[in-house]
């Protein structure tokens, strides 16, 4: 099963499709129409269900991984310091971050 891929999009809109189709992505899995781990649709069968191109739908994907990325860099960022100030090892760390990957 995947996330459902009835998006609704302006064509009065003056964002790019791309950004729409990232933010529709976004808002579903924030209201939870999303669970964890449901994958998307292919590139193909959401260009397919929308009536977009590959390559909007492929670009939408690639800017949504990237903003997942800088997200769990982030993330990574503040364990890193919450780490330091409660004196965690690196060692000791990595296997933390090992039980939850």
């Amino acid at each position: 099963m995947y996330m459902n891929s009835d998006f609704v999009f302006s064509q009065t809109n003056k964002r790019p499709m791309y950004q729409q189709i990232m933010e529709q992505i976004i808002q579903r899995i924030a209201i939870g129409d999303c669970p964890p781990n449901t994958p998307l649709p292919s590139i193909r069968q959401m260009a397919t269900e929308i009536n977009v191109s590959l390559i909007t739908v492929k670009r939408a994907y690639l800017e949504f991984e990237k903003l997942q990325r800088e997200e769990l860099t982030q993330h990574l960022e503040q364990v890193g310091k919450l780490a330091k100030s409660l004196a965690i090892s690196q060692g000791k760390l990595l296997d933390m971050i090992k039980k939850y990957a």
